[in-house]
C-alpha cells in the first residue's frame, strides 16, 4: 500500500550533500517526490511509495547523514498521487 511522509530534518543538515543524497537513494528506492532546504536551516523532504520501500528511504537517509541530523520530523499522510519522480526542488 502506497504511503506518504512529510519530513523536516534538523541538525547541520544544510551545505553537506543532504538534498543529493536525498534524491539517490529516492532514485534507487523508486520512492517519489521532493526535497528542499528551508530558510530556518532545516530540510523538507515530501516522499512517496509503497510503505516498505519509504521506510527504507528514510532509514537510508537516517545512517547515510546520521553525523549531520539532529532532529527528524515525520507525519504519514495517505498518497496524494501527485508524484511521477523524486527531485531536488530550489
Amino acid at each position: 500500500m502506497k504511503k506518504q511522509a512529510h519530513c523536516f530534518y534538523s541538525g547541520r543538515v544544510q551545505g553537506v550533500g543532504f538534498r543529493f543524497t536525498a534524491e539517490s537513494l529516492a532514485n534507487k528506492l523508486g520512492v517519489c517526490g521532493w526535497v528542499k532546504n528551508l530558510p530556518d536551516g532545516r530540510v523538507e523532504i515530501v516522499a512517496q511509495a509503497e510503505e516498505a520501500a519509504l521506510k527504507s528511504f528514510l532509514k537510508e537517509i537516517e545512517q547515510a547523514l546520521s553525523y549531520y541530523i539532529r532532529g527528524v520530523d515525520v507525519q504519514w499522510l495517505n498518497p496524494s498521487g501527485d508524484f511521477k519522480s523524486f527531485g531536488v526542488e530550489f
